[in-house]
């Protein structure tokens, strides 16, 4: 049976704990449009028509993009009542109506023209596009493995400076297990655009020209090895 080092070190067998780092920059894979398509009428049901109607709109504009526009998902919807501020008798003035759509593209020569596209519709309101890697990105794998490569190297630095060598690596856990905060990412890039009532222009707006805002990939670990004896 062999002798192991002991996982908390001694005096001929020290133990050395380092942290190893990767910081990536990556083109962007998607992005995510904020729309709110809005309505106002003097009754309720004259809010909601119209709603429905421009949410309708907004949809199957969407869809004419076929696989570029990834994902479709509408979110909160209201109908809220408008009182008047006259008097101690409060009356419902108007209704106003939201629908909240998220598009998600991932075909970013279609973004400018679909976002102009949106933005040219009656009460309708964009946000964004918000840039961002896909949660299954290789990205996060590939800077995990440098964040190792990188402890693994500053480990050897260590030990070399001591006259010793890695003899086992007895740890490596990543800095979430151990309830530290990672680094915040950089905020993500957007604008707003909104389109109020009015007929639709006798010319479509030109597509904007977006730029796709590199992403930045962090990954920390923290790594503990047990050393060969030092030669001091």
């Amino acid at each position: 049976m062999t002798d192991t080092p002991y996982p908390y070190g001694t005096p001929d067998h020290p133990r050395l704990a380092v942290r190893g780092e990767a910081r990536l920059e990556i083109d962007p894979e998607i992005a995510r449009v904020g729309i709110t398509v809005s309505a106002r009428g003097k009754d309720r049901r004259a809010a909601l028509d119209d709603l429905t109607r421009r949410n309708t709109t907004v949809l199957e504009l969407a869809r004419t993009y076929g696989e570029a526009v990834e994902k479709l998902e509408t979110g909160a919807f209201s109908i809220t009542p408008e009182l008047t501020q006259r008097g101690r008798d409060e009356k419902i003035r108007a209704y106003h109506g939201r629908v909240h759509i998220t598009a998600v593209l991932g075909d970013f020569t279609a973004l400018g023209e679909f976002t102009t596209r949106i933005a040219d519709l009656d009460m309708t309101r964009i946000d964004g596009p918000w840039w961002n890697l896909r949660p299954d990105s290789s990205a996060h794998g590939e800077a995990r493995r440098q964040a190792v490569r990188e402890a693994v190297k500053r480990a050897r630095e260590y030990a070399d400076a001591v006259g010793a060598g890695l003899a086992a690596l007895v740890e490596l856990a990543d800095l979430g297990a151990e309830n530290t905060a990672p680094p915040m990412p950089a905020a993500p890039g957007g604008y707003g655009l909104t389109r109020g009532y009015g007929g639709a222009p006798a010319e479509a707006a030109p597509a904007l020209d977006l730029e796709p805002q590199r992403q930045t990939v962090y990954a920390q670990v923290n790594a503990r090895f047990i050393m060969t004896p030092p030669n001091l």
